[in-house]
């Protein structure tokens, strides 16, 4: 029997500042960021808060004249992921929190409530993007997609099942496997969805939405980073969960997950988007799980799969939008802490 997770103590008096583990663990719940259990933790908060901005920053009046432009396909794929985008970004404010809960270490805490913000602001921004393309009427039928789509539906259960599995049961297991579907969210399941509008962006359309994407493809990043760690750090502190059987779990599970994305973006790109291939956008779907499962600690699912295919959306994925606006070739600094790093370097 797995063991079940302790919420973490609002404060305890009895208890030092630096957590004695990632969960399970004793903690006054006082945050001193230069008492804290994990070295990462402030470099990941610093990070984090150097990746801040708002929808109100990017100027949509191009997309808005070239948004009635786009083909019927293009419009109709536009506007099914900014509905699956909004939905699953809505789910991992929620989930954050849940997770939050658990983590014995308030620097964890913290980065969760981040987090959390960040996912805010992403699900703002689908609404911003709707609210200067679409009418009031379309925008609801957008953000019902969820309910409406089969093809959704099916995959968006996959992760919420697990999601709820956790919530519903906070034990060490469903911690680990609900980091896992974190991972397959935030790292598998935009990335057919981002690649549509990177290519959009590179044929110089919708560049407002392409550049509010990759902002929220480098928050994503990110999350992604963060969940492997605890993951990681779970593991360490508790060996015995790491077995043969949850290796299994991984790799069925991204498994199924990668099949769900490529079902979708046959659905959603197929061979109706001129100038990107079906087949390359699968190969990326698993090219991209490789990936995953390898920053998890594990080999790669699919062997035969060497090498990005969609080589040009490096250009996309790994742009410093803190220097610089790749899209709109502007001057722009997002970036709000300075160089003084008040001898946290070395945490």
């Amino acid at each position: 029997m797995s063991t079940t997770l302790n919420k973490r103590k609002l404060m305890d008096k009895d208890a030092p500042n630096k957590s004695t583990g990632i969960i399970n663990g004793q903690s006054s719940n006082v945050l001193n960021w230069d008492d804290v259990r994990f070295p990462w933790a402030y470099p990941k908060y610093k990070k984090m808060l150097s990746n801040f901005w708002t929808p109100f920053e990017i100027n949509m009046s191009q997309d808005m004249r070239q948004f009635p432009e786009l083909s019927k396909d293009e419009e109709d794929a536009f506007l099914k992921i900014i509905g699956l985008l909004a939905l699953l970004d809505s789910v991992q404010t929620d989930y954050a929190g849940k997770v939050a809960d658990y983590l014995t270490d308030s620097s964890l805490n913290a980065l969760m409530i981040i987090l959390a913000q960040q996912e805010v602001i992403h699900n703002h921004s689908y609404s911003y993007i709707l609210s200067t393309l679409v009418s009031k009427q379309k925008q609801d039928q957008v953000f019902d997609f969820w309910r409406t789509e089969p093809i959704l539906q099916k995959r968006n259960e996959f992760v919420t099942d697990g999601y709820e599995a956790f919530g519903d049961q906070p034990t060490i297991e469903n911690l680990l496997k609900s980091c896992v579907f974190d991972v397959i969210l935030e790292g598998l399941f935009f990335y057919s969805g981002f690649a549509f509008f990177y290519h959009l962006a590179r044929n110089q359309k919708m560049v407002g939405t392409s550049t509010m994407i990759n902002y929220i493809n480098r928050d994503e990043q990110l999350h992604v980073d963060l969940f492997v760690r605890i993951y990681k750090e779970v593991l360490a502190e508790n060996p015995e969960y790491n077995t043969d059987e949850l290796e299994t779990f991984v790799y069925d599970t991204f498994k199924q997950a990668s099949e769900l994305e490529i079902d979708w973006a046959r659905h959603i790109i197929g061979n109706k988007i001129d100038g990107i291939l079906l087949q390359d956008v699968e190969n990326y779907i698993k090219f991209t799980a490789n990936t995953r499962c390898k920053q998890l600690g594990y080999e790669k699912l699919y062997p035969e799969i060497n090498k990005n295919p969609l080589r040009w959306i490096k250009a996309y994925e790994e742009v410093d939008l803190g220097k610089s606006d790749f899209f709109e070739q502007k001057s722009r600094q997002y970036t709000k802490v300075n160089n003084t790093d008040n001898g946290f370097d070395d945490l």
